[in-house]
């Protein structure tokens, strides 16, 4: 409550929202449950600068990465000399983390290399040499042997490099921008809602709920009364997000401790997802 009070007024730097390091747990569950947003710098913020996106605001793109490239190193230097070398730096290692997840996921699917980590190897010393095309007394070339399709709305702007540093054709279909949200109306819609019964003393649990925090005599009777509520707020959000044949599934993350040889209930919490299919419009 503490530190939510400290965003009354709406967007505020992270250095005046955290006062200790408890509040970085709590402001890292108020995020996860979506009660407040975290922003920052972005991939797209990057693409704005170099002038290979134009969608949304290049002159906020470009403030925020002038003002990220002067946080400091570890040597007490500055990222990166301006807003375009900042740009770079985030393309570059965007281009970096994606073929290797692409390496990770072929090298999990090759035979080859069963029993071994996909992981290490996507990272390996080896790896990366052979990305580089490294050429001494030993030649190393590492790539995909399969086509890659990109999709989603930044496709075209970051995959073709892709496709040069895993030595592969890269696919752009017309349309990639649009595939994501094809996929989204053809899959499902998915809202969850979760919450936590707090044991305050023997056979007494506390529960917050949107009436307000209520106690009760057993763990069950709490649970169920938060679960309760959960399932109607979450099939709540399926509904307004379009979805109909809501099914619910429940999560039980009990902790507890030992104290005097005995398991005393500390905290649980429980999460209820609804998930079905996206209505579709008659056509």
């Amino acid at each position: 409550t503490a530190l939510f009070g400290r965003l009354a007024n709406g967007a505020a730097e992270m250095a005046t929202v955290l006062r200790n390091r408890m509040d970085m747990g709590v402001l890292e569950r108020l995020e996860t449950r979506g009660v407040l947003l975290r922003v920052g710098v972005t991939p797209s913020d990057a693409a704005h600068v170099l002038g290979k996106l134009d969608v949304w605001d290049t002159g906020a793109a470009d403030k925020a990465l002038t003002l990220f490239a002067r946080r400091r190193t570890r040597a007490g230097v500055a990222l990166a000399s301006g807003a375009d070398r900042m740009a770079d730096m985030v393309v570059d290692r965007l281009t970096t983390q994606s073929a290797q997840a692409l390496l990770e996921t072929a090298f999990a699917e090759d035979p080859v290399f069963d029993g071994l980590s996909p992981r290490e190897l996507a990272r390996h010393f080896l790896t990366t040499a052979g990305l580089r095309h490294h050429r001494g007394l030993v030649a190393l070339d590492t790539g995909v042997n399969l086509p890659v399709v990109g999709l989603g709305a930044s496709a075209h702007s970051y995959y073709p490099a892709l496709g040069k540093v895993l030595n592969c054709k890269m696919v752009l279909p017309e349309h990639a921008g649009v595939a994501n949200a094809i996929g989204a109306v053809v899959g499902q819609i998915s809202m969850r809602a979760s919450g936590v019964v707090v044991g305050i003393a023997e056979s007494r649990y506390r529960v917050v709920l949107e009436a307000g925090p209520q106690d009760f005599a057993t763990q069950e009777t709490a649970f169920a009364a938060l679960e309760a509520e959960l399932e109607q707020r979450a099939t709540e959000m399926a509904r307004q997000a379009g979805a109909q044949g809501i099914r619910l599934r429940h999560e039980r993350q009990i902790k507890q401790a030992e104290v005097g040889g005995r398991d005393m209930f500390v905290e649980a919490e429980i999460t209820v997802t609804a998930a079905g299919r996206p209505r579709v419009a008659p056509v």
